[in-house]
Order: structure tokens, then C-alpha cells, then sequence
């Protein structure tokens, strides 16, 4: 009797490690990054925005949904798109082997890309994606502080994003999708670039969000490079 609990006793200790060793590994994970290319203007992209919508759900997920500009012109032009967006998803395509821009895509981690509305294969570039937290990423209220860490050859960029978490139904009253309410969640509205990342500690100071929007930083590699590290708060 006295070694059966003994070897319980022992099993129990030997699992309590095991989970501390998840927590701790846990612990220096981060988010992967979801980046949507999407328009109201896109025929194709309401199933995408769903998806975009349903992976927002997971905590191992920072979704963000950025609104291009090339399809205002079919008759709608999209209340959230910005040439800034559009230009995040140029400078994208070289780097990622795509011939040319399209909606819906998805960009994960900046690393690959996929049609939005393939949530299967999404879903298998997320599980793929490796999410460790290099450099660290500290916000605070006013600023952000990113840690040191081995650097790409090239230096990083320090993104700031501001992004609306909630969901927002939008009515579409012309062009492919007229007559449609489109539903959007983690509709980004600012995009920055505070500056660059060399390995070495670095402090950026960082504007307040407005009402209701919620701040990001990305860490990544210069011309749409992978991201290295993602922080929300």
C-alpha cells in the first residue's frame, strides 16, 4: 500500500511539472497574425470577412482586416479602405510570390497566403505558424517598448495599428455586394510605422487610440518580411 502511494504521489509531482512547463512555455507565446486584403466593393470577399470574423474568436489569433482602394471604382467605395492599406498589401505580394493583388487574401505571420474564404487551409497555415514572442513587446500608456533580441540582417519595422474589435454591419447601396449589409470585425483604422528594430531595446512613444479602438504593434522584417513578434492590448 505504502508504494502505491508513493508512485501516485510521485505521478502527481511528475504532472504538476508538466504543466508548469506548458504555462511557462505558453507564456512566451504570442498571437498569430491574421491580416485580411477585403473590400465592400468584392463579390468575393463576405465569406472571408465571416471567416475573418470567426477566427477573431480564437486567443492564439490577432485578426486584423485592412480595406484596399482598387475596387472603389465597380461603384462602391469602401467606407473603411485606405491607400495605406492598399499599399501594406503591395508591398506584400513580391515578397509572398503573388503575380498581383487580390481580395479576399489572408496573410499569415507575413509568412503566407491564402484565399480568404478557404478557411480549412487558413486554419492549417495558422497551426504551422510558429508564434514565439522574440522580441518581447511591452505597451504601456503612451508608450511601447520592444526588447532585445537577434535581429533580421535587414533591421525590422515597428508597425503601429489601431483596429475596432466590435462587430460593425455595414449596408452596401451600390456596386457587387448592393443591396447587401456586410458584417466586419477587427476593422483596422490607422496604420503607422513608429520606426525601426536593430536588436537592441528600443522605446517608441505611441498616441492614444480613439474611442472604442483597440492598439497593436507588429515587429517585422522590412518589405513585407515575416512578423517576428505582435503585442495587443
Amino acid at each position: 500500500m505504502e508504494l502505491s502511494k508513493a508512485i501516485v504521489k510521485g505521478a502527481m509531482l511528475v504532472a504538476a511539472t508538466v504543466g508548469l512547463s506548458s504555462v511557462s512555455a505558453q507564456a512566451g507565446k504570442r498571437p498569430v497574425v491574421v491580416e485580411l486584403f477585403t473590400s465592400q466593393g468584392c463579390s468575393s470577399c463576405p465569406p472571408a470577412n465571416a471567416n475573418l470574423i470567426e477566427l477573431s474568436k480564437r486567443p492564439d489569433v490577432l485578426a486584423l482586416s485592412f480595406a484596399v482602394t482598387y475596387w472603389d471604382y465597380l461603384g462602391w467605395k469602401d467606407i473603411f479602405g485606405k491607400p495605406e492599406f492598399t499599399e501594406r498589401q503591395a508591398v506584400y505580394e513580391p515578397a509572398l510570390g503573388e503575380p498581383s493583388l487580390f481580395t479576399p487574401q489572408m496573410v499569415i505571420d507575413g509568412k503566407a497566403s491564402n484565399v480568404g474564404f478557404r478557411l480549412g487551409e487558413v486554419e492549417k497555415l495558422i497551426a504551422a505558424a510558429s508564434a514565439d514572442e522574440e522580441p518581447s513587446i511591452d505597451l504601456s500608456s503612451g508608450e511601447v517598448r520592444i526588447g532585445g533580441g537577434k535581429a533580421p540582417a535587414g533591421g525590422a519595422d515597428v508597425w503601429l495599428v489601431h483596429y475596432d474589435p466590435k462587430l460593425v454591419n455595414v449596408p452596401v447601396r451600390r456596386g457587387e455586394n448592393s443591396g447587401a449589409t456586410l458584417p466586419h470585425s477587427h476593422v483596422v483604422h490607422g496604420l503607422a510605422r513608429l520606426g525601426s528594430w536593430d536588436g537592441s531595446v528600443a522605446s517608441f512613444a505611441i498616441p492614444p487610440a480613439s474611442a472604442g479602438l483597440r492598439t497593436a504593434v507588429l515587429v517585422q522584417e522590412r518589405n513585407g518580411g515575416p512578423i517576428l513578434s505582435a503585442k495587443t492590448d
